[in-house]
């Protein structure tokens, strides 16, 4: 009995959460871009990838390491 219930609990999540993903505010993107030398091509650069990523394309997700 435990096992079924486990069983359509784990099912009840997985089909709960849906596969959608959200872009980038403007505010993000100026705050992201705020560290780097040429904010005005990098937040050029990342417009471009979420009109790019809204219309369904892939797109390279950069990847910044975390410091303290």
């Amino acid at each position: 009995m435990k096992l079924l219930l486990n069983f359509f609990m784990f099912f009840g999540a997985f089909f709960s959460l849906s596969n959608e993903s959200f872009s980038l505010s403007n505010y993000q993107i100026k705050r992201f871009c705020a560290k780097e030398k040429r904010v005005s091509l990098c937040i050029k650069n990342l417009k471009e990838k979420r009109s790019d990523f809204q219309k369904g394309r892939l797109i390279e997700i950069p990847v910044t390491p975390y410091r303290r």
